[in-house]
């Protein structure tokens, strides 16, 4: 390919450049990770960088290089600045969260705490116009620094410093290619929010000139080609195009590092320092963390290298972290497709930086513990499985986090719950202490549907408008319970095809909602035929792109013994006399009454089981359209109860406890007591795994 081969040239050539510019003067040996290409590779970058941990910061200097590979003509580029998210009480993310994350806030009272991005040169080093080799070491090309403009394309927020324009003099033409070198400084703040410091642990995060997405026509929903470079909110994450990474990390000597990708060398240097290069390829992104206190543990799951970065008080928790990876990589590579990549790293932030537990990058990711957890209670666990997925869904995928949140976070949750139940048991995956016990999928469910007010918002809208609350339970919670409900509908089988027809189809390729309900509708339409209608638009009408609950009940059961007839009837013009009975041959009949009802608006195909006290059982059908539906028997049997839903195919219903009905009295009155009890555990261990 055209742009490999100039790719090396670059390459070799940057080498040359950096290597008398940039006073680390390395050598830039390099692994080549996949001989073919998995993407398209189109924004890739090269980057000396060195932490001064005292000041909380990152100086650095990147070269990018860029490819348009859509057929406009591009005058101008867009980069996302986003630890400017940090920089003061003006920002649109500090302005939606209050300064808070997932119950961890910003001190702003220290100076020190603050966090910013600033560029201090960018160049055009290369025109894809030239061949590399036109290109004298150390000459620059155009200077765009002072172009550089401060944009605000979600808000009218003039303060907000976290997307940049830069208007370029000479176009990109179509499949070219524009280098640019950027010198830039990156102020870490305290760790709150993904990104930051605390004490001696680094997590940098976000933390460099990063370009935006161009999206071409017709590529997700472009109408016609546009710059995808949302700002930095509080509720959403990220969206990058593929590419390679060449990164060389200086650190004090005693620092452990992670990152994002494969190292390639250490080396010594003579200030006490030691710098660290890593290369990556087919990556959306580039993260990396550094610590002191970290004790390394490794090991090994078929071809793919584990590496824990550990506090020391949580060593024996190892297993733990291991073990759950060990879990993930093989379930996905069962049921979904093949992780590609050859390592693993995880991180163990401390506890004064959990702020930056649980956060996703590819090939790397932050998990979270807390010393002396029992291990019945499977936060650990949980959150190594959850993160792990994001390779797949976050960064194989790669979903646009800002505008279609769910395609990620909550196919994320529907595959964590899986996992969780398999490995660790359906009813006590999440939580198995003191005889009490409930599963990662009951407790997800929970989570959407225990919520004050599940009609708050739709699951497909961006995730900054959720403005009055919901993003969590909607975008993870109420995605993965609708994605079980799609699984009972379809069976276990289709579900599993669909998905694995839509990770081939799509990875490494930006894939929209549309893109993934094609792809529902060719399988199941190929599996089940028209069983449940032409498409499956209704369902993705009523759980995505609407707000209503669904509720279905069985409202109540009505027994009646049948009367015969009574009275004088005429029959071959003799009046026929009949005298009040009951019965026929000698028995009782009765005529039972079950009334389901739709309290929701949510519309959904039920079943409705109905149980007699002759121990015979009746599985009803119902389209589930109507506000009530009514069934009616007539025998010598007499109906005791029925439920809607018996076999739990629509965990989408919010109320699960008015789905049956029995006309005989409880055995018990403690039953609602566990299930409040059960209720407040739940709620509490929410509360609790904030801190994850």
């Amino acid at each position: 390919m055209k742009h490999g081969r100039n790719r090396v040239l670059q390459i070799f050539i940057g080498a040359i450049y950096l290597s008398i510019c940039n006073p680390l003067n390395f050598s830039f040996p390099q692994q080549t990770i996949f001989i073919k290409p998995l993407s398209d590779r189109i924004a890739s970058y090269d980057m000396y960088v060195k932490l001064n941990p005292v000041k909380k910061l990152i100086t650095g200097e990147e070269t990018l290089y860029w490819k348009n590979t859509s057929s406009d003509k591009i005058n101008e580029l867009r980069f996302h600045l986003y630890l400017n998210a940090f920089k003061n009480s003006k920002s649109t993310f500090i302005k939606e969260s209050g300064g808070q994350l997932r119950g961890d806030r910003l001190d702003m009272q220290s100076d020190l705490n603050w966090g910013w991005e600033d560029i201090l040169s960018m160049k055009v080093w290369e025109s894809s116009e030239r061949s590399p080799s036109d290109i004298p070491s150390g000459k620059d090309g155009e200077d765009l620094t002072h172009k550089i403009k401060f944009i605000h394309p979600d808000d009218n927020n003039k303060d907000d410093r976290t997307v940049i324009s830069v208007p370029l003099d000479k176009p990109v033409l179509p499949g070219k290619e524009i280098i640019l070198n950027i010198k830039f400084e990156s102020k870490l703040p305290k760790v709150f929010a993904r990104s930051g410091f605390s004490d001696d642990f680094f997590m940098a995060g976000q933390w460099f000139p990063k370009i935006g997405v161009y999206e071409k026509a017709g590529e997700r929903y472009a109408v016609k080609g546009q710059w995808n470079c949302h700002q930095y909110h509080a509720n959403s994450e990220f969206y990058a195009d593929f590419g390679e990474y060449n990164v060389h990390i200086t650190v004090p000597k005693n620092y452990v590092v992670g990152a994002v990708g494969v190292l390639q060398n250490e080396k010594q240097n003579n200030d006490g320092t030691k710098t660290l290069f890593f290369h990556a390829e087919d990556v959306i992104d580039f993260a990396w963390t550094a610590c002191p206190e970290f004790k390394v543990v490794n090991a090994v799951w078929k071809n793919v290298k584990i590496r824990v970065l550990l506090q020391p008080q949580h060593l024996d928790q190892a297993d733990r972290h291991i073990n759950a990876v060990k879990d993930a990589l093989e379930y996905f590579n069962k049921y979904l497709g093949k992780y590609p990549y050859p390592n693993l790293t995880i991180v163990d932030p401390p506890f004064r930086g959990l702020g930056a537990a649980g956060m996703e990058y590819p090939t790397f990711f932050t998990a979270g513990c807390l010393w002396g957890i029992p291990r019945g209670i499977k936060f650990t666990e949980n959150v190594v499985i959850h993160e792990f997925g994001h390779n797949y869904f976050m960064g194989m995928l790669a979903t646009n986090e800002f505008e279609e949140a769910w395609m990620d976070e909550g196919f994320n949750s529907y595959y964590e719950a899986r996992i969780m139940d398999s490995y660790y048991g359906m009813k006590k995956s999440f939580f198995d202490l003191l005889g009490f016990h409930f599963g990662d999928f009951e407790f997800q469910r929970e989570g959407y549907a225990g919520m004050r007010n599940p009609k708050i918002a739709e699951d497909s809208r961006y995730s900054w408008q959720f403005q009055d609350g919901g993003y969590g339970p909607i975008t993870y919670d109420k995605t993965s319970t609708w994605m079980f409900t799609l699984e009972r509908l379809v069976g276990r089988g289709v579900m599993d095809e669909i998905m694995k027809t839509y990770f081939e189809r799509w990875k490494f390729k930006h894939p929209c909602g549309r893109d993934f309900i094609a792809v529902v509708n060719e399988v199941v339409k190929k599996r089940l035929g028209d069983k449940l209608g032409d498409n499956m638009a209704w369902f993705f009408n009523e759980v995505l792109y609407g707000s209503d609950i669904c509720d279905y009940s069985i409202s109540g059961i009505k027994i009646t013994r049948v009367q015969q007839p009574t009275g004088a009837y005429d029959s071959a013009g003799v009046k026929k006399f009949y005298k009040l009975e009951w019965g026929r041959n000698g028995s009782t009949v009765y005529r039972s009454k079950v009334v389901a009802s739709r309290l929701g608006g949510v519309v959904m195909p039920e079943e409705i089981l109905v149980h007699f006290n002759s121990g015979k059982e009746i599985l009803e059908n119902w389209n589930g359209k109507d506000r009530t539906h009514d069934l009616i028997y007539e025998s010598p049997d007499k109906v005791i109860w029925a439920k809607v839903d018996p076999y739990d195919k629509i965990p989408l219903d919010v109320n699960l406890i008015n789905n049956s009905y029995t006309t005989e009295p409880e055995t018990t009155s403690i039953t609602k007591y566990a299930v409040k009890f059960i209720f407040w555990v739940e709620n509490a261990m929410q509360a609790f795994g904030t801190l994850f």
